[in-house]
């Protein structure tokens, strides 16, 4: 009989560990937070114009009450056999940029335990491609290219795990903003609203308590114009003339948007948060930084880099 087929017939709560009958392999219930690298922010020199943010990485949470992102609830549980090894990756971001005209940010990498793939953050918009990538959450569009009076659009995020970033705009001798990044809780906020030069607020991410404290992680970065959008729960924020920030490491923010004179922000480095009964044991390869903690019931595992042929093997 397959695992799959009986799990139901024994009744599983979601982070007890489970023996199967009859010589079927012991298996375990594993909850997960999965957040993916956030994308770079992007720069533009031109005439006062600013690039777009970047997007957060996606966000796939099975914790037990709390939600993953895109507006999505909890996922199920991974039920995986004892003894084997499963794919353990920390996606990096997206990398920042320096003040050149045109000069866009990387999208981030993904995140990877087991089967769950979380999708790195879209880089903003710039002069030549004014459009936020899409991603994981979606970057924000460039306050410059394209048409006097059109607004660029941001980048869509992808299904239950974040938001799309928010239009940029730019008007020919007068002002420019760029749209913030999406964020794993919220869309990106636009920029240049009703002609004003403002960049959009990056859009917000998702708090956990997995770790035992309330963390909120995969915000999106803020856009940059004459005024610079506000940036939380890990996102970077924008700058003109000025060095924008970078996502926060291990949150999976988007990096902040740059303009005139002033480099974007790197987008932060993702992380796998692993919960199962203290009763069990994870085990990693030899590449792969963690630290554990009990809580309750539950020993915790916080993976902040792996790469991608690392592994954690549970018994």
């Amino acid at each position: 009989m397959s695992n799959a087929r009986n799990l139901a017939d024994l009744g599983t709560t979601a982070g007890l560990d489970l023996v199967l009958k009859d010589g079927d392999p012991v298996v375990i219930s594993v909850e997960y937070l999965v957040v993916a690298g956030g994308g770079g922010g992007s720069v533009d020199t031109n005439g006062g114009g600013s690039g777009g943010a970047g997007g957060a990485g996606g966000y796939r949470s099975s914790v037990s009450g709390e939600s993953s992102g895109g507006g999505a609830s909890a996922e199920s549980a991974a039920i995986l056999d004892l003894s084997t090894a499963y794919t353990l990756t920390v996606g990096a971001g997206g990398n920042g940029v320096v003040a050149v005209r045109g000069n866009r940010g990387g999208d981030g990498a993904d995140s990877v335990f087991a089967s769950i793939t979380s999708t790195g953050g879209g880089s903003g918009g710039d002069f030549n491609t004014i459009a936020g990538a899409t991603g994981g959450s979606g970057g924000g569009g460039a306050g410059t290219g394209g048409t006097s009076g059109v607004t660029s659009p941001g980048g869509t995020g992808t299904a239950n795990q974040g938001y799309a970033g928010g239009t940029g705009r730019i008007v020919y001798g007068s002002s420019n903003g760029s749209g913030g990044g999406g964020g794993a809780g919220g869309a990106g906020d636009n920029g240049n609203i009703s002609g004003a030069s403002d960049g959009g607020d990056g859009g917000l991410g998702v708090v956990s308590s997995v770790t035992g404290s309330a963390v909120g992680r995969a915000g999106g970065g803020s856009g940059t114009g004459a005024t610079t959008g506000t940036a939380v729960h890990g996102g970077g924020t924008g700058a003109f003339n000025a060095a924008a920030s970078a996502g926060t490491a291990n949150t999976g923010g988007g990096g902040g948007a740059g303009g005139g004179s002033g480099a974007s922000g790197a987008g932060g480095s993702g992380v796998v948060i692993l919960k199962i009964p203290a009763a069990n044991t994870a085990t990693f390869s030899a590449g792969v930084t963690q630290t554990s903690a009990t809580v309750g019931s539950f020993t915790v595992y916080t993976v902040t880099a792996a790469g991608a042929s690392d592994t954690v093997t549970f018994s």
